[in-house]
């Protein structure tokens, strides 16, 4: 089988792109992965998006399948902060409407060909495409910091592995890091009858939340925050414009993408902190199975013996994670730091294969790193495809 572009993921920058992508007269295209898999498997139960709604809408050309319309279609009004289960079933909403044929097959290997790319599925099958769009997500990105890494996930795991939290009832848990899914995970273990201790890095959390309390101000909260709510004030306003922040200094555009992604929480975690220890200023420096619990040593000498250790500590892009690039592929790939080198249609130095999302952060900032930059990606990949006649065998 064959197709003009195959696209290798179903969440919503797959399902973005996808979208405009098919209203291209005569482009062939082929979307694989399961639709909203990692929103779906590996995100907590119970959890809450911290983005606000403005900045929670997938992306189609005639902007007709917002938020806002799967509201209205499904004659409900979803919460806000809107419900992790909310935002997924909006995902499959959206992708029954308007990309309803996906390809739920694994594609566990890319080989370049003759015409494009050859792509091999799990049950050996191949399959051909001249370009292919990989919007593969992040979690093969998840990072583990040095002490933890080897143990076995009954003892330790990355916020990304699992959703199940009532697992924990019962349990001592350490929570690692300061960011969202950290805290939020933290909230959600203690609210289901874990006993939790939060060590963070930095002297105190960060709470989000400047927008809203400028919000008194009126249009003035406008000029130096977004309405997608991302990065601080003033650099709120230039990372809601992708275009925009490639023409800074490289240094600038790292303090960009350092502060808009720096760990915090939603300010509407902060009640639900109240009786959670937070241990401020230190970090683990080795973590040892005792038996079938996990043996924590702390940066000051201190101890601490738990049943589980949840890693909140992000995750750092390196596109040669990727289980399905392999290296005679992916060392052709320009890198910056594990980030492709991508031109102005999110194309790579490998021509006819693009990334999109967190792995575009390198040139279009961290609005990348969010559901709020699929409209962006989506068009301008769009308008490439259309216009670098990638269509009816020739490219």
């Amino acid at each position: 089988m064959a197709c003009d572009v195959a696209v290798l993921g179903a969440g919503p920058y797959g399902l973005s792109v996808s979208a405009h992508l098919r209203n291209i007269k005569g482009l062939d295209v082929h979307v694989f992965g399961e639709p909203m898999d990692f929103w779906k498997s590996h995100m907590p139960e119970g959890m809450l998006l911290r983005s606000p709604w403005p900045a929670s809408n997938l992306s189609d050309p005639k902007n007709a399948f917002s938020f806002d319309a799967y509201s209205d279609a499904k004659r409900q009004k979803v919460p806000i902060p809107i419900p992790l289960e909310s935002f997924v079933d909006y995902g499959l909403w959206f992708q029954k409407q308007i990309v309803p044929e996906i390809d739920p097959r694994k594609v566990t290997r890319i080989e370049p060909s003759a015409d494009g790319f050859r792509l091999i599925l799990a049950n050996g099958e191949q399959f051909q495409a001249r370009r292919v769009v990989i919007a593969a997500g992040i979690a093969p990105f998840a990072q583990i910091p040095a002490a933890f890494q080897g143990l076995p996930a009954e003892l330790a795991t990355h916020v990304s592995y699992g959703s199940n939290v009532s697992r924990f009832k019962g349990k001592r848990v350490a929570v690692i890091g300061a960011g969202q899914s950290a805290l939020e995970s933290a909230a959600l273990i203690h609210e289901a009858g874990g006993d939790v201790e939060v060590i963070i890095r930095a002297p105190a959390i960060h709470w989000l939340g400047w927008r809203q309390r400028m919000q008194k101000f009126g249009p003035l909260a406008n000029i130096f925050y977004s309405r997608f709510d991302i990065g601080p004030a003033g650099v709120s306003r230039i990372v809601a414009v992708p275009d925009s922040v490639k023409y800074f200094p490289r240094g600038v555009q790292d303090a960009f993408r350092r502060r808009a992604l720096r760990p915090a929480g939603s300010r509407w975690l902060i009640d639900r902190f109240k009786n959670i220890k937070v241990t401020p200023a230190h970090y683990v420096e080795s973590a040892k199975p005792a038996g079938e619990k996990l043996q924590l040593r702390l940066n000051d000498g201190s101890t601490r013996e738990v049943d589980h250790a949840v890693l909140g500590t992000g995750y750092k892009v390196d596109i040669t994670r990727y289980p399905f690039l392999p290296a005679e592929l992916s060392q052709k790939v320009t890198l910056v730091n594990g980030f492709p080198r991508i031109g102005v249609g999110f194309e790579s130095s490998v021509p006819g294969l693009h990334f999109v999302g967190a792995p575009a952060s390198w040139r279009y900032g961290p609005l990348m790193f969010f559901v709020c930059g699929t409209d962006f990606a989506a068009r301008r990949l769009a308008l490439h495809m259309a216009s670098s006649g990638s269509r009816n065998g020739s490219r």
